[in-house]
């Protein structure tokens, strides 16, 4: 775990949010130098910063970075009924409120902050850009949910019935979860520590959570050409859980004039549970892209896509 590691100096704390509920933060740094940047992680849906995302810090510290994630409402150590988003919109929020809190204390004003996201917290991340689209300095997008599969794509029907019966049972958790963990990740000790881990969400989906990250998944499929912060978005063409052409959809459409797409063929959903090797390529794109950004390397406009 990256808190007992000696370089890396690991604080947890809780604020409450703006609707009064008490939500995990936890933060890595480096323990004798001052952090070249900040980066802000998002999680995915279901999981938690603190252990799941424990190496992916311990990575970024050890390259000069100041780490810093939250548990969202209803996961991880975060109070909130289990695995439950009654609104999308305060997950945006609340990372907002924390986030900003940080980049705005004044030994951090003058670092380059960027925004770090898997999955669902892909999502977040360009739902936050968005929110206030001038105020981050890039992000780091893995496997993010910016389309769904037009084999998973519900009818309209569907949909509609959706937003009627989670109107009057939103907590009903009815939305089968299947066990995808042997299908997203190829680690046999990484699958052991997920599995093992007692604050992943492993539940059933409530009505109004499969509402809510069905709408937003939507959404961001519409708007994706206002997108225009610096991006690197990296992906498993494998992946069963969001979709590859998602990503490139992503690429092509975003105003952004600083953008990069890596595609790995043969890789899966969770990334950082591929073979050792694989992991290591993977993170070294991503630590090289995102010092590139702090040293003021990037381009005036570049535009990648490349498939490793």
């Amino acid at each position: 775990m990256a808190q007992f590691r000696d370089n890396i100096k690991y604080e947890e704390d809780f604020f409450v949010n703006s609707r009064g509920n008490r939500l995990f933060t936890c933060r890595w740094m480096p323990k004798a130098l001052e952090p070249t940047a900040l980066i802000f992680i998002c999680h995915g849906y279901g999981a938690e910063c603190s252990i799941s995302m424990g190496d992916t810090a311990a990575r970024l510290v050890h390259s000069g970075f100041a780490v810093y994630g939250i548990d969202h409402e209803g996961h991880g150590k975060s109070s909130g009924s289990k695995g439950y988003i009654s609104n999308f919109s305060d997950v945006v929020k609340d990372c907002s409120d924390h986030f900003k809190s940080v980049c705005e204390k004044q030994e951090n004003r003058s670092k380059k902050r960027f925004l770090y996201g898997f999955s669902m917290g892909g999502t977040v991340v360009l739902q936050l850009h968005r929110k206030d689209p001038l105020y981050w300095d890039g992000a780091v997008l893995l496997a993010p949910a910016c389309k769904i599969f037009d084999s998973m794509r519900p009818h309209p029907i569907i949909v509609s019935a959706l937003k009627m019966i989670s109107t009057v049972a939103p907590s009903w958790r009815v939305i089968p979860a299947t066990d995808m963990i042997d299908k997203v990740c190829k680690d046999p000790q990484f699958k052991k520590e997920i599995r093992s881990n007692p604050y992943m969400y492993k539940g059933n989906l409530a009505l109004q959570t499969g509402r809510e990250l069905l709408s937003v998944t939507l959404d961001i499929e519409k708007n994706l050409h206002e997108v225009s912060l610096p991006f690197l978005v990296v992906h498993g063409t494998d992946d069963v859980v969001a979709d590859p052409y998602g990503s490139k959809l992503l690429h092509e459409r975003a105003s952004s004039r600083d953008k990069t797409l890596k595609l790995y063929p043969g890789m899966w959903h969770v990334l950082m549970g591929e073979p050792p090797e694989d992991v290591e390529r993977v993170f070294a794109d991503v630590i090289s892209w995102l010092e590139d950004r702090v040293g003021g390397k990037q381009l005036q406009q570049h535009n990648k896509v490349s498939s490793i």
